[in-house]
């Protein structure tokens, strides 16, 4: 979940006196929170398992050296187990990797740690001593024809919408069950702004005020749509029923402004040292297959290049969108429900374009005036918002929105002249596709056509000024990126029956089979679709494992029992306002 808001979940008034997160910290063996002396050992097996000595080691391996197969590994090596970590790409992190194009580092993949009450990321950025940020609430906001909207109005309208967000978290806690599987977040949003319409109208028989009244509320409806920017997918497709699932740790979200780098460097030595790690292996199958005698099983890889290797235990992290387009990798066929849960949860679509300039021309230093956004006098706000564009009709016929972070704004060690875009859904596809079918000596160019309306509008844009040229353009693919999926993260869509108990059923795994699914689809529910989650499943499985053959856990990455007081607290517009992209 790249873009996501703060919040803890409400207590769900069942009588049990826990709410969802609650029940699942305490029972997921999948979460460092859990006792290492939790037994899972009474799952069904549709193969009777080898009798395992006491403290054998088993040969485990693991597919994907993305930040939950390393942490896997770490773990596992860490107790003396043997790991083989079979990766397709040159190079381990995953959707965690970086580029040095626009001549300074920035982050591919995400860009944030999500919420800081005992996040084992956060104390993996102190420990690197990686410069992070905590953004202010300060916003711009540019209307349908470009016109940056005053701070009172663009100020009431953010309020307004991270209300609703906060209310539709309230309301999809406590009636996720009554809740209709075909409403959306866009209509609860509609459905409020309706109401305030109507009681605000109530005592006026002005049409003009009704009028204003409804232009209000299409504004706001227009800005709900950078809801998309979080998940990967639009507002008009996200479930109410499961947006409960869209929370995050409590604290707040930082953007890690020197990047992901020494955070994967030092999450990845253990395995890098003492697994053996082979690049260039593309997995294809995963057979498991019953001894001689009926009883022993061991799990058989094969990779693209046709060698095959045996194991006692495979660790699948592939990414959710993978799992989806190869369920027949796997021999015997997924149990049904475990194939209806990776069809059932979606997978979302969330690209990034970096548009780097000579120098911040936006910023309050390259003019003698500040705007009227510039409060502080120090920098122009870190979020930006474009709605419904409607004066990029040559280049965005379908109007979508733009959402960018100002990165000018970072400290001033990190800062560099970068506007970086948030694009999802249907936007990100036709951006990739640009990317991927124009020649590279036009394509700059045409980035530069479809991004010009926005950030032509920043304050002191000139067009005869070299300063507002781009100096580069740098535009993520992961939509077309096989090994990521061909997208981002899970989200939870219209449609959607069983949510929750989908993702605990990847989560289950196939251990009976000596198969483990680990990745972000798989996290906790506090952490889905963060790179939080994704390192926490890959330790989860691991622990699972030891527990499996009796080997002692002597070490877990910071518990975070913590993490489940004042549960039944609902995030406030004001905890929300402001956390933007």
């Amino acid at each position: 979940m790249e873009c996501n808001t703060n919040g803890s979940r409400g207590r769900n008034s069942n009588g049990e006196g826990m709410s969802r997160i609650e029940r699942d910290l305490s029972k997921s063996p999948h979460h460092p929170s859990t006792p290492s002396g939790v037994d899972t050992s009474d799952q069904p097996d549709m193969f009777s398992r080898r009798l395992v000595t006491q403290g054998r080691k088993p040969n485990v391996c693991i597919v994907g050296a993305g930040m939950a197969g390393l942490r896997c590994a770490e773990v596992l090596i860490k107790h003396g187990v043997k790991c083989t970590i079979f990766e397709g790409r040159e190079r381990v992190g995953g959707r965690v990797h970086q580029s040095k194009q626009l001549g300074h580092l920035v982050d591919l993949g995400p860009n944030w740690i999500h919420g800081t009450d005992h996040n084992p990321i956060l104390d993996l950025a102190r420990e690197t001593k990686t410069a992070l940020h905590s953004w202010g609430e300060r916003q711009s906001l540019f209307d349908e024809e470009g016109n940056l909207v005053d701070d009172q109005r663009a100020t009431h309208y953010s309020e307004v919408v991270w209300s609703i967000i906060a209310d539709a978290f309230k309301y999809s806690n406590e009636h996720s069950a009554t809740i209709e599987p075909s409403e959306s977040l866009m209509d609860f949003f509609k459905q409020k702004t309706r109401e305030a319409v109507l009681e605000r109208s109530a005592d006026s028989k002005d049409s003009a005020t009704l009028e204003t009244l409804n232009q209000e509320r299409e504004t706001i409806l227009r800005i709900a749509k950078m809801w998309g920017a979080f998940v990967g997918s639009s507002i008009e497709r996200q479930s109410l029923k499961y947006f409960w699932l869209e929370e995050c740790i409590e604290g707040e979200n930082l953007f890690v402004a020197g990047t992901y780098q020494a955070i994967l460097q030092l999450v990845a030595k253990v395995a890098l040292a003492e697994a053996d790690v082979q690049f260039g292996k593309t997995v294809i199958s995963i057979e498991t297959l019953s001894g001689p005698d009926g009883k022993a099983r061991l799990v058989t890889v094969r990779t693209a290049d046709g060698a095959s290797q045996i194991f006692d235990e495979v660790v699948m992290t592939a990414p959710l969108g993978w799992l989806k387009k190869y369920k027949d990798a796997f021999s015997p066929a997924l149990p049904p429900r475990l194939s209806e849960a990776i069809d059932s949860i979606s997978y979302g679509t969330l690209e990034k374009v970096y548009v780097t300039f000579p120098s911040a021309f936006w910023e309050p230093s390259a003019s003698k005036n500040a705007t009227s956004q510039d409060k502080d006098g120090t920098s122009f706000p870190g979020f930006n918002q474009w709605i419904h564009p409607e004066y990029a009709a040559s280049v965005n016929p379908d109007q979508w929105g733009q959402e960018a972070v100002n990165l000018a704004a970072l400290p001033t060690t990190e800062a560099h002249p970068t506007m970086l875009f948030y694009i999802y859904g249907a936007c990100s596809k036709y951006i990739t596709t640009l990317v991927t079918s124009t020649p590279d000596a036009e394509l700059e160019a045409a980035l530069d056509a479809f991004f010009q309306p926005y950030y032509s509008k920043l304050p002191n844009y000139s067009a005869a000024s070299p300063a507002c040229k781009p100096k580069a353009f740098l535009a993520t693919t992961w939509s077309n990126d096989e090994l990521a999926g061909n997208g981002s993260y899970c989200n939870f869509q219209v449609g959607l029956t069983a949510g929750d108990a989908d993702i605990e059923v990847m989560r289950e795994g196939m251990p009976d089979r000596g198969v483990w699914l680990a990745g972000e689809h798989t996290a906790p529910f506090v952490a889905l679709g963060t790179v939080t989650g994704a390192y926490w499943s890959g330790e989860g499985v691991a622990r699972r494992i030891l527990q499996r053959y009796n080997i002692a856990d002597i070490d877990s990455h910071v518990p975070i029992e913590a993490k489940a007081k004042n549960k039944d607290q609902i995030p406030d517009a004001a905890q929300l306002h402001g956390l933007g992209l």
